[in-house]
């Protein structure tokens, strides 16, 4: 598989640089006669937007996307999938490649410099190129189709801790987490992550953050055992988003300390038959399929690298260097990672479910007669 392509039935192809002219995608397997316009993705695309607050990259790109092919309006005028490949392109409006002019030649700490010029023998030192999270818009664009194929799924994601300051779980409110710019469910955590983050802004500094994403609806089994596991599957889609350090499914590390008693996710029948988890340890995946439950994934995403503070590096001639990193940049690309946190997880989920159909159908249907 590409290095630049993600999925197996739904295959996402992600191309273009930060300062290129444009970035884009081609979404390959989507199913016919989906609706699907510009609008359906855009929402989306705008909530991971730069230059909304002060919190994050005052780069001012719009981030409009354009769909160039694999739709068509159907017999009702309706615009719709056509199953042909649905390419995505958004343009590239307000680069300063000459930010970066100082640094052609030097590795930046925290960044890919060095390992893109040891793969390569080039690198494109403008923004990062292609390591830049510029390159994650078109996830998220990716990520809106995605969502229409599984359109009874609803996934959100929400910041749980900025650098060290967790929330209080117990206040979770979903309504708050359009209502600032951290994409926090607590009220006052946002407040105090305003005030903490301001002064890690005048600092020169950064700091990392925790992202929590679920997806609700998923129904029994979608993932396979063994080397398609869903949370296998997942935790690769997260993990390939820029600065992300760490994933967990469920509980995640946290269950290492927990008993078998308190960790088993015990059942009873409900209403309708079907299997009733009395809790959610395993993040809604056993054996590697969905069970029923929310899907749960958090990830850990790194302090943003580019930061003005002088930092001790080498050159690609092999000498000494202090450098500060110039430019736009986030004090905390966690907030940003929100968005597409959800449309991997969206993308992931398409995929389960194309390959669960294509395997056996539908699921069989709960309960099982006596004897089967």
């Amino acid at each position: 598989m590409s290095h630049n392509t993600f999925g197996h039935l739904f295959r996402v192809t992600t191309f273009g640089e930060s300062h290129g002219p444009a970035i884009g995608c081609v979404v390959d397997g989507c199913p016919p006669r989906i609706p699907l316009g510009e609008t359906d993705i855009q929402g989306f695309l705008d909530k991971r937007r730069p230059g909304q607050s002060r919190f994050t990259t005052q780069r001012q790109e719009p981030d409009a996307v354009r769909i160039v092919s694999g739709v068509m309006a159907d017999a009702a005028g309706v615009q719709v999938t056509t199953g042909a490949p649905i390419a995505l392109l958004i343009d590239n409006v307000d680069q300063r490649s000459k930010d970066y002019g100082e640094i052609k030649a030097q590795y930046r700490p925290g960044h890919a410099d060095f390992t893109y010029d040891a793969k390569y023998g080039i690198r494109d030192h403008r923004g990062g190129g292609r390591s830049s999270a510029r390159e994650t818009a078109m996830r998220v664009a990716a990520g809106a189709v995605a969502r229409k194929v599984v359109s009874g799924v609803r996934i959100r994601g929400a910041l749980v801790q900025l650098g060290p300051h967790k929330i209080d779980r117990s206040r979770w409110d979903d309504a708050e987490i359009d209502k600032n710019p951290f994409f926090c469910p607590v009220a006052e955590a946002a407040t105090l992550w305003a005030e903490y983050l301001d002064g890690v802004r005048k600092r020169g500094s950064s700091c990392g953050a925790v992202i929590e994403v679920v997806a609700e609806g998923v129904p029994p089994g979608w993932g396979a055992p063994i080397y398609g596991k869903l949370d296998a599957e997942l935790a690769s889609a997260l993990m390939s988003i820029n600065a992300v350090k760490a994933v967990e499914i469920g509980d995640g590390m946290s269950v290492a300390a927990l008993s078998g008693e308190e960790n088993a996710d015990e059942m009873r029948t409900g209403t309708d038959g079907m299997p009733t988890f009395l809790s959610n340890h395993a993040g809604g995946i056993l054996g590697g399929i969905s069970t029923g439950q929310p899907v749960v994934a958090r990830f850990a995403v790194k302090p943003t690298s580019s930061i003005l503070t002088p930092r001790r590096a080498v050159d690609r001639f092999g000498a000494e260097v202090d450098l500060r990193t110039k430019g736009r940049h986030d004090p905390c690309v966690g907030i940003r990672a929100v968005p597409v946190g959800e449309a991997m997880m969206a993308i992931v989920l398409a995929d389960a479910f194309l390959r669960h159909r294509g395997q056996v159908g539908e699921s069989p249907r709960w309960p099982f007669p006596p004897g089967t």
